[in-house]
C-alpha cells in the first residue's frame, strides 16, 4: 500500500520538474535573444560604451483588480486560479487599505490578486504573451507605445483574460481585465521602449 501512495507524488514531482525545465529552456532562449539581438541594437541606437549602461528587464508584475469582489467575494477565488494558470505561480490576494463608504468598501477586504515574475518564469511568460496571447486579441494591431511611466517602465492593460489559452473558457464566470507591468532598469522611456521592442513586444507604429 505504501508503494501505491508514493506513485502519484512521484508523478507530480516529475511533472513539476518538466515545467521548470521548459521555463529554463525558454529563459535561455530569451537570454540569447537579449545578448545576440537586443544588446547590439541598443548599443548602436544609444551609443553605450559600458555594458552596465544597457537596460534590462528586471521583473513582470501581473495585477487583476476586482471591484466586483465587494459584493461577490467568490470572484477572488476564480481570479487566483486564473492567474495561477496564466503564470504558473500562485498570486497574492490584494486587500483594500482604507474604507470608502461611497463604494461600500471596508478596509482589509480582498479586492484583487497579483503576482511578480522574475528570471525563468518572467521570460517564459513574456514568450507566451508576445507569441500566443496578444495575437489572439480581437482586431489586434499592436500595443500602445505611450503607456510608460517616465522611468522606462511599461504597463499593458488587457481587457480579457481569455486571450491566454491556459484559461479554461468553459469555467469563466465573468470576463476580467488585468494589467501587466514590465519593470526595467532603463533610465528613460525611449530606452525602455527600445528594450521591449527588441524582445518582441509588438508596439503599434504610431
Amino acid at each position: 500500500m505504501a508503494a501505491k501512495k508514493g506513485k502519484p507524488e512521484q508523478k507530480g514531482e516529475q511533472t513539476r520538474a518538466n515545467v521548470i525545465t521548459t521555463e529554463q529552456v525558454v529563459a535561455a532562449r530569451f537570454v540569447d535573444k537579449y545578448t545576440q539581438e537586443a544588446v547590439p541594437a541598443l548599443t548602436k541606437q544609444f551609443g553605450y560604451t559600458n555594458p552596465m549602461q544597457l537596460p534590462r528587464l528586471e521583473k513582470i508584475v501581473i495585477n487583476m483588480g476586482l471591484g466586483a469582489a465587494v459584493t461577490n467575494p467568490k470572484i477572488i477565488d476564480a481570479a487566483v486560479e486564473e492567474i495561477r494558470a496564466i503564470t504558473g505561480q500562485k498570486p497574492v490576494v490584494t486587500r483594500s487599505r482604507k474604507a470608502i463608504a461611497s463604494f461600500k468598501l471596508r478596509a482589509g477586504i480582498p479586492i484583487g490578486a497579483m503576482v511578480t515574475l522574475r528570471k525563468a518564469r518572467m521570460w517564459e511568460f513574456l514568450d507566451r504573451l508576445v507569441s500566443i496571447a496578444l495575437p489572439r486579441t480581437r482586431d489586434f494591431r499592436g500595443v500602445s507605445r505611450k503607456a510608460f511611466d517616465g522611468k522606462g517602465n511599461y504597463t499593458l492593460g488587457l481587457k480579457e483574460q481569455i486571450i491566454f489559452p491556459e484559461v479554461n473558457y468553459d469555467r469563466i464566470d465573468v470576463i476580467k481585465g488585468l494589467n501587466i507591468s514590465f519593470v526595467t532598469s532603463a533610465k528613460t522611456d525611449e530606452e525602455g521602449r527600445a528594450l521591449l521592442a527588441n524582445l518582441g513586444m509588438p508596439f503599434r507604429a504610431a
